[in-house]
């Protein structure tokens, strides 16, 4: 996957004002400056952190917002009020904004000198207050915005400027996304379907259908040699079945697999893609539902979704995005099956072919097997469980005045027995707090069977991203108790309804 954090920055603006005199302004540069090294300097921020000069007044205000909103190389602001800025100087800059915001609550020194402090230095170290009046602002103006208070040296505090601009990265991500749909939705399904329209004007996706024979053409122009050196590489990277290998009776199948693979690659990154999707129901002359390429297309940062869902396409991408350069990763999920083995219930998670070997450490096997459904040849595809850890399982879903995600806490463990008879890819995991409240919350919320499954980015990233999208996000964890959790979704209905307005 190429690095989408490459070229992207986040701008660091300090408030202040012409009060305090050329000298007292010459320190808020060099002490806003100071921060920004540390931020910038620490391993865990993904994206370039960037100072911009000391701003003083509505007219410096308003330009930087607009330079923000006009430079595709900037994914977010990070505002700091080290004096006193007069909050009615931020109203039109803030008016104008359409960067993702985090609002940092610091100062520049972390223990205070209380033996030399004086009036000068009170003047000077005003964020305690300064800060205020910028939140009041703020609010008072809807601006929506992450707060992080502390100082930069603190771990923590790092740990929540990377997860707000990771979600930031997603964030940029998603407004310049393309999403290619091969054929439509599975006939008759309700919670894949949605407003595409409404995903563009909001998430600023763009969802569109090609003809499933396009890539069929493209499968069919892919040149021997190609197809040579991409089985070559499967042969050494997986434990390829024995029916595969080279003169062996399947093959064929193998190299059919591959030639989905280049041309599917090939259609993405000449339309500049960053999702897909395929239907079983809608193969046209494929000899095979893409299985093994669209495994591999997840593990090089596409987003993918199953039997046309397009929504779940768009978080796997953007999980991808989140993630990156973090231990884990992050695949097409659907909840299949149960075990209900009173105190230790568990999910048994797959789909049909689709789940992305980011999950998994250990050394995936190369297998081909019968579909059962779709009506055509026996697809290859990659078999493996996910590592055990922590991870959260992601839907989206069209609530018609909104889209709703929805994430559950989830911990992935080892299966209780071995899974000889299942020729798929994988998880099992058991659900936060617990099973029976679990499933009763996520089906409260009329969420998707079909999920993204993250085991790289944080809940705290996720909440960041809803965050910025002002869009709803409900979470599933060991603090969610049905009856309050009703009476959330109660009050989010109410509170989206309302504020569409008229």
């Amino acid at each position: 996957m190429k690095n989408p954090f490459e070229g992207k920055e986040i701008w660091f603006l300090t408030g202040s004002q012409d009060l305090y005199g050329e000298e007292t302004l010459a320190q808020v540069a060099q002490q806003s400056q100071a921060l920004v090294d540390i931020i910038d300097g620490a391993d865990a921020i993904p994206v370039k952190v960037v100072w911009k000069p000391v701003l003083k007044d509505s007219d410096s205000i308003r330009r930087a917002m607009l330079d923000a909103n006009a430079d595709d190389s900037c994914v977010g602001l990070v505002a700091w009020m080290h004096t006193f800025s007069p909050a009615k100087m931020w109203i039109r800059g803030l008016d104008a904004l359409k960067v993702p915001l985090l609002h940092l609550h610091t100062q520049a020194n972390v223990e205070l000198p209380w033996a030399t402090i004086d009036m000068d230095f009170m003047n000077l170290n005003q964020a305690a207050h300064g800060d205020r009046e910028f939140a009041y602002i703020q609010s008072r103006m809807n601006v929506q915005r992450k707060i992080v208070s502390g100082h930069p040296s603190d771990e923590s505090v790092i740990s929540d400027i990377a997860a707000w601009a990771r979600a930031a990265a997603g964030w940029n991500a998603a407004r310049s996304m393309r999403v290619a749909r091969f054929g439509d939705n599975m006939r008759n399904v309700a919670v894949t379907e949605g407003d595409k329209t409404e995903a563009e004007i909001s998430l600023g996706v763009s969802v569109n259908t090609w003809p499933v024979n396009e890539l069929v053409a493209a499968v069919d122009a892919v040149e021997e040699s190609a197809i040579d050196a991409l089985v070559a590489e499967y042969e050494e990277l997986y434990d390829a079945d024995e029916q595969l290998r080279r003169g062996a009776e399947r093959h064929d199948s193998l190299r059919y697999g591959a030639a989905q693979e280049i041309a599917l690659r090939g259609f993405l990154e000449e339309g500049g893609f960053g999702a897909f999707t395929t239907n079983f129901e809608d193969l046209g002359a494929l000899r095979q539902l893409p299985g093994l390429a669209v495994q591999r297309l997840m593990a090089d940062g596409y987003g993918f979704g199953a039997e046309g869902d397009w929504k779940t396409a768009v978080l796997v991408r953007i999980a991808k995005v989140m993630g990156y350069g973090l231990p884990g990763g992050a695949s097409l999920m659907e909840d299949y099956t149960y075990d209900l083995t009173p105190g230790n219930e568990l999910i048994l998670g797959a789909h049909m072919l689709e789940v992305c070997p980011s999950l998994t450490t250990a050394k995936p096997r190369l297998e081909v097997h019968p579909l059962g459904i779709g009506g055509k040849e026996d697809p290859v595809r990659l078999v493996f469980t996910a590592d055990p850890g922590p991870a959260v399982v992601v839907a989206m879903s069209d609530m018609r005045e909104r889209f709703r995600l929805v994430v559950n806490v989830v911990e992935n463990v080892e299966a209780p027995a071995e899974l000889p008879n299942l020729p798929v890819a994988r998880a099992v995991w058991r659900p936060e707090p617990n099973f029976k409240v679990s499933t009763q919350a996520w089906l409260l919320t009329g969420a998707a069977h079909h999920t993204c499954m993250d085991t790289a980015a944080s809940l705290e990233t996720w909440l960041d991203f809803a965050q910025i999208a002002q869009t709803e996000l409900v979470v599933i964890d060991e603090n969610t108790k049905i009856r309050e959790f009703a009476q959330e979704l109660r009050w989010n209905q109410a509170y989206y309804r309302l504020a569409q307005g008229f």
